[in-house]
């Protein structure tokens, strides 16, 4: 009996499957970095065509925590990213003005956002409002003209989705949403070897974003300055249907309340569903997405005159794609301990650590495919790399690295996670008709889901 080796001319079967891959495999790996031009044969939108060497004037839509941790990271690399920061707008007149003083120079401030827009020489703007209020300043700013980095979620629900990635495709702006993690490198590298072949067909995925706050997460501190007399309470509630009176437990700790945000679901799963449905290599809209959520700690309990909050405490997901891949995805904020970080195929899998991708192979072809560990990939998750990839891709007229055409699809899977969880239902989603339904026409009855809104449910 002849050996491998002998079979292939003296080399052993991976050795001779390397040396006989395809020209296919080779077109199919692609620079981690390298993206197409955006927006090619689309209308004009208002707004100037800024050059490699022009100045980017910014603006900022929400200075709260968030806001202003932009607002400061901008300013640093101010010089380095060849940007000025012109304007400022909030509802509370306290943030409005320590935001223009941070800032310093001439910059102004705003407590009606559209009047920020209304100026023709921002080029571009930061959003950092409350998650009910993206959309609404998303579109506003791209139809003026304006260039958007808005904070994840991108949206609070499925349809502003399908609204912000209609504009976007209508103006042919350039829209980062803020998930930092697809600015770190080892996910364009997983995607790489994917692309490659590397480890054969994808199979599953997952990955977690875990915490355990003892005193319940996102019990903020709050500030006694904020009053109804001094802040513009109706205007940050906007869409939300559920209208309370000013409430300051509301406005500083808003990720604990289900009509302004989705919980974990909203905050902590887009920093790892953007990385990882971009290093498949081919972003899908799910098919199929099941969510189950708990709320048994009752952490809140732990910071007093708080009241109990509406979102859950720990959330598992379940996506399934077109393609085959399921990805699982968990998130907590009473168990610090999560999942390990791993891409699975068919012939190896890809475990993300750090700086790190380490590819190991399924047993059964560890004779076809290498080991391989990449070490040292930078940048890592870091804001002031991803706002630079943003300035960047203004610039040279392309798509970010987490621009509309991913978005748009890891919002999908949030929010169809939010309607499982909150309705009990697994949801099925067609991406061609943007329909949701359950039960699969055999066993059970197909019945068409109305997209969670405003006012669909009493929290909303």
């Amino acid at each position: 009996m002849q050996t491998n080796a002998q079979t292939h001319g003296g080399k052993s079967r991976r050795d001779f499957i390397k040396s006989t891959a395809t020209a296919a495999a080779a077109v199919a790996a692609v620079n981690m970095f390298k993206t197409p031009v955006y927006g090619q044969n689309q209308a004009p939108s208002p707004g100037r065509v800024i050059g490699a060497n022009d100045r980017i004037v910014v603006g900022f839509i929400g200075v709260g925590g968030q806001g202003m941790a932009h607002v400061r990271s901008q300013k640093n690399d101010a010089q380095a990213n060849n940007v000025a920061l012109v304007a400022t707008c909030d509802v509370w007149n306290k943030r409005i003005e320590s935001s223009k003083a941070y800032i310093g120079g001439d910059c102004q401030g705003y407590d009606d956002y559209r009047k920020l827009l209304e100026r023709k020489d921002i080029d571009a703007v930061t959003i950092g409002t409350v998650d009910h209020w993206h959309t609404r300043c998303t579109i506003d700013a791209m139809e003026s003209g304006k260039h958007v980095y808005v904070e994840k979620p991108m949206t609070r629900y499925l349809g502003e989705a399908f609204e912000i990635y209609d504009s976007v495709k209508k103006t042919n702006k350039i829209l980062q949403v803020g998930s930092q993690g697809c600015s770190d490198a080892k996910w364009h590298k997983a995607a790489e070897m994917i692309k490659a072949g590397k480890i054969g067909q994808l199979i599953m995925a997952q990955g977690s974003y875990p915490r355990n706050n003892p005193k319940g997460e996102w019990n903020y501190n709050i500030d006694p300055d904020a009053k109804a007399e001094n802040l513009n309470w109706e205007r940050w509630l906007g869409p939300v249907k559920n209208k309370i009176p000013f409430n300051a437990d509301h406005y500083f700790r808003w990720r604990k309340y289900q009509p302004y945000c989705g919980g974990l679901l909203g905050d902590l799963f887009p920093h790892r569903l953007h990385p990882y449905m971009l290093a498949s290599g081919n972003p899908e809209f799910p098919t199929r997405v099941v969510s189950v959520a708990t709320k048994a700690v009752h952490s809140d309990r732990n910071t007093p005159g708080t009241p109990e909050r509406d979102v859950p405490e720990h959330v598992e997901l379940l996506a399934e794609f077109p393609s085959g891949l399921t990805l699982v995805m968990v998130s907590s904020s009473v168990c610090e301990s999560g999942l390990i970080e791993q891409i699975n195929g068919h012939k190896g899998t890809l475990y993300m650590s750090g700086n790190r991708v380490q590819l190991k192979p399924e047993r059964a072809y560890a004779e076809e495919v290498e080991p391989e560990t990449i070490d040292g990939i930078k940048p890592g998750e870091d804001v002031a790399v991803h706002e630079k990839n943003w300035f960047d891709s203004i610039r040279e007229n392309k798509q970010p690295n987490c621009g509309i055409d991913l978005a748009v699809k890891v919002q999908t899977v949030i929010s169809l996670g939010e309607m499982s969880e909150r309705l009990s239902v697994a949801c099925r989603f067609d991406a061609a008709t943007r329909k949701i339904t359950t039960g699969d026409g055999i066993v059970m009855p197909v019945t068409e889901l109305k997209p969670i809104t405003y006012g669909t449910l009493k929290l909303s």
